[in-house]
């Protein structure tokens, strides 16, 4: 009887224990869980970016939806550049909108967004760390910078680049950013071409 008080003593005061340490965590601690870095969501949908039963080339620009000129401007002309070049050479192009900034966007808010453009131009969010592995992967420069006084409290300074990526992710080219359609025109077939030839 005298062993079976002392097991019920040491269990309660773990119990105990536990509960105190539960009850003082500092919630903004929390971890983000960890996904694959091409596992991201658009809308209510989980995407894999390196889908391999998708062959299309992906044309992907990365950005985030408070960007007040540079994003806008440059999802301009990647729906101007869809509606110009052919049918043929646009069912073999993915474009896709990569948010850098999950903490705003959500998945359904950078979906709609990129909605807003071309309907077929993909809007995907993943979590910071996804963001970050992305960002390295591509060479893709962001930074979030401090705006006093503002409503927005931040914002996103980021280059500006188009990325054409095969299926597997690699990457094949990058277009700077631009203010005509004209150079992602004449440098889709190009890509559609060199990637035919080496499959």
């Amino acid at each position: 009887m005298k062993y079976q008080w002392v097991i019920l003593s040491i269990a309660l005061i773990a119990g105990l224990t536990t509960s105190y340490m539960l009850d003082s965590r500092d919630t903004s601690l929390a971890i983000e869980p960890h996904y694959p870095l091409n596992i991201l969501e658009s809308g209510s949908k989980a995407v894999d970016l390196y889908n391999p039963e998708d062959q299309r080339i992906r044309l992907v620009y990365f950005g985030y939806t408070h960007c007040p000129d540079v994003c806008p401007t440059s999802l301009a002309v990647m729906s101007a550049a869809l509606r110009k070049i052919p049918a043929e050479q646009r069912h073999k192009i993915w474009p896709i909108f990569i948010t850098l900034d999950p903490e705003r966007d959500t998945a359904v808010k950078t979906a709609n967004y990129a909605k807003h453009f071309h309907s077929s131009i993909t809007g995907m969010a993943g979590t910071q760390e996804q963001t970050q592995e992305l960002a390295d992967k591509y060479g893709v420069l962001y930074i979030r910078t401090g705006l006093k006084d503002s409503a927005l409290e931040y914002t996103i300074d980021h280059n500006s680049y188009f990325y054409f990526l095969l299926p597997n992710g690699e990457l094949i080219n990058k277009v700077p950013h631009l203010l005509s359609p004209a150079p992602l025109i004449s440098v889709i077939p190009d890509i559609i071409k060199g990637v035919s030839n080496a499959s």
